[in-house]
């Protein structure tokens, strides 16, 4: 692959491939900041990745009262699947296990569109016969006693067809500046509307391939990116001077915010003045969607 330059990194010729995936966002509010945070941080628990989690979800923003439904402090939650069943049921489960459960909270929808999931409606039951429902401007909501008063949700919550694993590689001479880098470009990504980073603090050192050499795997370890497999990995892509590879994966609402992100990452990651950037890739035959570096290098979105 030929490489690009920005500032002294070098980018490498190359692409991200994205996948599509299913999308819903969760408002989240409390009585205080603190309390609707501690339901957003448990609900996105072990939500990294599709392979061993079943969703990817993450914390998209914090809201101020005035921007939420019942004028409350709130936040928004991210959450992808792979397909609309089973993010019916991934929202089911951590609404009711993670947010129904926290002192003060209430959970509202936070996307329009044709496709629905119930939620609510189910959670209901927990209210063994004494919840009731609300109908506001056609929106049912449901109230389900519980120890604090009750917990107010919406009967259905909007899900939407979104783009999953958008990603960059960050290859560092050693693990102080690799860090950094991906640092500097989680804090540029993270200002960009309707993307999340689903790994710990938005990055990941044990990036995956598809597939292995054990029968009972389907990923496993991203071995042409991992500096000690240098000498003996057919195909490495660790330039002999790259002591540490950091990967960030982006999931975002549609392509063009996946695309954003990754460019505003990019960009600031080479301000850092880190050895090189790149992307992971299957050759196109993981996603259908390609996104060239070289046109986020040249600001194209």
């Amino acid at each position: 692959m030929s490489a690009l330059r920005l500032h002294s990194t070098e980018v490498v010729d190359t692409f991200a491939e994205a996948f599509a995936m299913w999308a819903a966002r969760v408002i989240i509010t409390a009585e205080t900041a603190r309390w609707a945070m501690a339901a957003a941080r448990s609900m996105t628990g072990f939500a990294t990745s599709v392979i061993g989690c079943k969703c990817e979800a993450a914390i998209e923003c914090e809201l101020p009262a005035n921007e939420t439904l019942d004028r409350r402090p709130g936040v928004a939650v991210l959450l992808f699947a792979m397909d609309q069943e089973g993010l019916g049921r991934r929202l089911i489960e951590r609404i009711g296990q993670s947010v129904m459960t926290c002192p003060t909270t209430a959970c509202y929808n936070g996307l329009d569109g044709a496709h629905k999931v119930v939620v609510g409606g189910k959670l209901r039951y927990f209210g063994d016969g004494y919840q009731n429902s609300k109908l506001l401007d056609g929106r049912r909501f449901w109230r389900v006693p519980v120890m604090d008063g009750e917990f107010v949700v919406d009967e259905c919550f909007g899900v939407q067809p979104a783009v999953g694993g958008g990603n960059l590689l960050i290859l560092g001479a050693n693990l102080a500046q690799t860090l950094a880098a991906t640092e500097a470009a989680t804090a540029a990504m993270r200002k960009v509307p309707g993307v999340i980073l689903p790994f710990p603090d938005g990055v990941v050192r044990s990036g995956s391939k598809v597939g292995s050499k054990y029968k009972s795997l389907i990923a496993s370890t991203n071995d042409v990116y991992c500096p000690t497999l240098r000498a003996v990995s057919p195909g490495t892509q660790v330039p002999d001077a790259v002591g540490c590879v950091l990967e960030i994966v982006i999931d975002g609402l549609d392509v063009a915010a996946v695309k954003e992100a990754m460019r505003r990452g990019l960009h600031a990651a080479a301000a850092t003045g880190v050895l090189q950037v790149s992307a992971g890739n299957y050759g196109g035959t993981l996603g259908k969607y390609k996104i060239e570096l070289a046109a986020l290098l040249n600001g194209a979105v």
